[in-house]
């Protein structure tokens, strides 16, 4: 902090129209909320989309883990909101419960169960969680918490595998990430979501879709649609981001920062 209580910068802003983020998962120990100050510092815009469980109530309700970093990440998000950002929360299914809470603003954030998004260069985007399109989700609930306790046992190899890469020198790499692409189920389930949400916005007569919830990042064309996921913060550390020209792109915050996941982030 400088000596006027702001805060300081080591480089200068990104300055973005507009920032679309996701699958944060506050509330739980594979949570990168350190990384996501990182980037929430060193980033403006004018449009910012929380695109669903930015807090993870699954876990909460199993055992209550809260570290500071994750009430510093509160606290900046709320800060931008009082500073100017339009600040747009669509909560997913781990954060349900603010889905009692929508067209609310709370702490300057409007919560909305979904929303249109118009790019600087007139393209109208869909912004929605995307688990309403998952038929696991939506059909299967007791399976859909069973796979989370799944993916948290394959974070925890990941992270103590990742520790072991570190200390030879090598570069972090993502074993749950690599599960998921060599199961041919778990590549039909993408390819499925991708092409549901798809559909939806072609049916509203859209051009394209933002969406989080299967925590892959990418940009594509499907079926004559854009979609466009900004993947996690668990993981891969990434944000979809817009220019003021309209250009969209994904920002994968570790690698462009040269950052460890397993260092501390001042």
């Amino acid at each position: 902090m400088a000596p006027d209580g702001s805060e300081r910068h080591d480089r200068p802003l990104r300055l973005y129209r507009s920032i679309f983020i996701s699958d944060v998962h506050l509330g739980t120990r594979g949570c990168k909320a350190e990384f996501l100050l990182d980037f929430l510092r060193h980033t403006e815009s004018d449009y910012l989309y929380l695109v669903g469980d930015m807090i993870d109530g699954w876990r909460l309700k199993r055992a209550w883990y809260w570290h500071q970093s994750h009430n510093d990440v509160v606290q900046k998000l709320l800060r931008k909101a009082r500073k100017g950002t339009r600040v747009i929360y669509v909560p997913g299914n781990h954060d349900e419960v603010l889905r009692d809470y929508l067209d609310v603003h709370l702490g300057g954030v409007q919560v909305v169960g979904e929303t249109v998004h118009e790019t600087a260069d007139g393209r109208r985007l869909l912004v929605t969680r995307g688990d309403a399109f998952d038929a696991v989700v939506r059909y299967a609930p007791w399976l859909a918490r069973l796979g989370d306790h799944a993916y948290t046992v394959a974070l925890a190899a990941n992270n103590a595998l990742n520790r072991v890469r570190r200390r030879l020198g090598y570069s972090y790499w993502s074993f749950s990430a690599f599960l998921k692409g060599k199961v041919k189920n778990a590549v039909r389930y993408v390819d499925d979501f991708e092409l549901a949400l798809a559909a939806e916005a072609r049916r509203r007569g859209l051009d394209g879709v933002v969406c989080g919830h299967i925590h892959k990042a990418e940009i594509r064309e499907v079926a004559g649609i854009l979609y466009c996921n900004d993947g996690d913060w668990v993981e891969s550390c990434t944000a979809l981001v817009e220019t003021h020209q309209g250009a969209l792109s994904i920002v994968h915050w570790v690698g462009e920062r040269q950052l460890n996941l397993y260092e501390t982030v001042a």
